[in-house]
C-alpha cells in the first residue's frame, strides 16, 4: 500500500504533514508518546513509553497488517493513528482504529484528519466496518468517536484493569466505513481543515 505525505492546514492556521510512519521515526515517536498524558494513552495495548516497544513497531512495519499514520510539524510528531487489519478470514471486512493526538492539538480537527487517511486506506482494502475499543471511564473519547458516527455495540463488564488494579468495562464502538467517510467530510468542513497543494 503506497501513501504519499499530505500537508494540511488545521483550524488555527498551523500547517501539519500527515504521512505514514517510517523506519526513521523511532526517536520522534518515543518522544511524542512520552509527552502524552497517561489518560490519553491508556487504551493503547502496549506501553508506548518504552523504547523496546517503539523499536519493535519500527522493525515490524508492515502496512498490510497495521497502517500507522503520523502528524508532523518541524520534525516533531504531534499525533499517531493506526489501523489494524484483521487476518482472520471471517473478519477481513473489519479493522480496528486507534488515535492519539498531543493535547495542544486536540479539538482542532487533527485527529479527524488522521483518521480520514486511515478510512481512505480501509476503503481501498475493502474494509466495511471499523471498531474502536475504550474504557468506560473514557467519556471524552467516546464522545469524539460518536461525533464520527461510531455507535456503542457492546459493553463487557470488568473486562479491563487500570494501573491501580481497578476493574473497568470495555466499550466496543463500531462504524460503517461509508457512513464514517461522509461524517468526516462534514467534520473537516466544520473544522476548516484544508489540504495544501
Amino acid at each position: 500500500m503506497e501513501l504519499s505525505p499530505k500537508t494540511i492546514q488545521i483550524k488555527d492556521g498551523t500547517k501539519i504533514v500527515i504521512r505514514p510512519l517510517s523506519k526513521q521515526d523511532g526517536p520522534a515517536l518515543l518522544k511524542f508518546f512520552a509527552s502524552v498524558p497517561e489518560d490519553d494513552r491508556i487504551f493503547l495495548k502496549d506501553d508506548v513509553t518504552k523504547k523496546e516497544i517503539i523499536d519493535r513497531w519500527i522493525t515490524e512495519l508492515d502496512f498490510d497488517k497495521v497502517l500507522p499514520m503520523v502528524a508532523e510539524k518541524d520534525s516533531a510528531i504531534l499525533g499517531d493513528a493506526t489501523l489494524h487489519f484483521n487476518r482472520y478470514r471471517w473478519q477481513l471486512h473489519m479493522a480496528e482504529i486507534r488515535c492519539v493526538v498531543a493535547r495542544k492539538y486536540q479539538q482542532k480537527g487533527l485527529g479527524t484528519a488522521l483518521m480520514r487517511e486511515l478510512v481512505s486506506a480501509a476503503q481501498a482494502k475493502d474494509v466495511s466496518k471499523i471498531r474502536a475499543n475504550m474504557m468506560d471511564t473514557q467519556k471524552s473519547a467516546q464522545s469524539a468517536f460518536q461525533r464520527l458516527g461510531f455507535k456503542k455495540e457492546a459493553e463487557l463488564k470488568d473486562f479491563l484493569i487500570d494501573k491501580d488494579g481497578n476493574k473497568h468495562n470495555l466499550i466496543l464502538m463500531v462504524n460503517d466505513v461509508s457512513a464514517m467517510w461522509g461524517k468526516m467530510e462534514d467534520l473537516l468542513f466544520f473544522h476548516d481543515i484544508k489540504t495544501m497543494e
